[in-house]
């Protein structure tokens, strides 16, 4: 009976405490104010809360693809310079967030210690992508109505192969998002990794994509269940091995 009502705190406080709980949320990665990490110190990929994201610099050139992370809060400075800040000027929740650059090397993603179902994930503009798309700079042309900047998320299984695949757009009909939007992404089901890619209707024939290919993301949610199953599934694994 002791062992029931134990579950049963168990699932209670798994559930009151499941709105603050979160995959990863860039927080428990050490920063200086208004600074970023991008890989320059040659450690490669790193972890946030139960997630991998993979991170690529290249010594030689001094640039970097994949994921970096940020606090840095410039919401005006337009151009490359400035790649590191979202143009919501802070991050969704705590300190930090994550940037996302879809550069030469392999497609940025996220990989989890164990497949679950996430519920979502919150996304942005950086401010080099949006003023970009809301002024032009460079080869990246002024948007109008017609134009697009879209995120694709492909969830993966333990197998490597695709769960899906959910479409977010970062810009679209004249409206260039600059809050925080929540995306929901459990249509994927059990996924053990995430990846992303970015499209644009600006393009060049020969280099591709004109839009700066960035994007900001904060606060990776897990499905509230799964929370409360990893909870009873550790507490009884204890209990069989007294």
């Amino acid at each position: 009976m002791k062992f029931k009502n134990l579950i049963s705190l168990i699932i209670v406080f798994g559930m009151v405490d499941v709105v603050n709980a979160s995959i990863a949320n860039f927080d428990d990665l050490s920063l200086g104010a208004n600074s970023y990490w991008n890989g320059s110190d040659g450690t490669g990929d790193f972890v946030s809360g139960s997630a991998v994201f993979n991170n690529n610099y290249d010594s030689t050139y001094h640039s970097w693809d994949g994921w970096a992370y940020s606090n840095k809060s410039d919401t005006t400075t337009p151009g490359w310079t400035n790649q590191y800040s979202a143009i919501t000027g802070a991050a969704q929740s705590g300190s930090n967030y994550g940037i996302n650059f879809m550069g030469w090397g392999e497609s940025p993603s996220m990989t989890l210690s164990i497949a679950s179902i996430i519920e979502g994930i919150y996304v942005t503009n950086t401010t080099y992508a949006y003023l970009a798309m809301k002024n032009g700079e460079g080869p990246a042309t002024k948007f109008d109505d017609e134009d697009w900047f879209k995120l694709t998320i492909t969830g993966k299984d333990e197998s490597g192969s695709s769960t899906g695949t959910i479409n977010f757009f970062l810009a679209d009909a004249g409206h260039i998002v600059n809050t925080w939007e929540y995306v929901n992404l459990s249509t994927l089901g059990a996924i053990k990794s995430l990846e992303f890619s970015l499209s644009s209707s600006d393009n060049d024939p020969v280099y591709g994509m004109n839009t700066p290919a960035y994007f900001a993301m904060d606060t990776v949610v897990p499905e509230p269940a799964t929370i409360v199953l990893f909870c009873i599934g550790g507490l009884l694994l204890r209990r069989r091995r007294k």
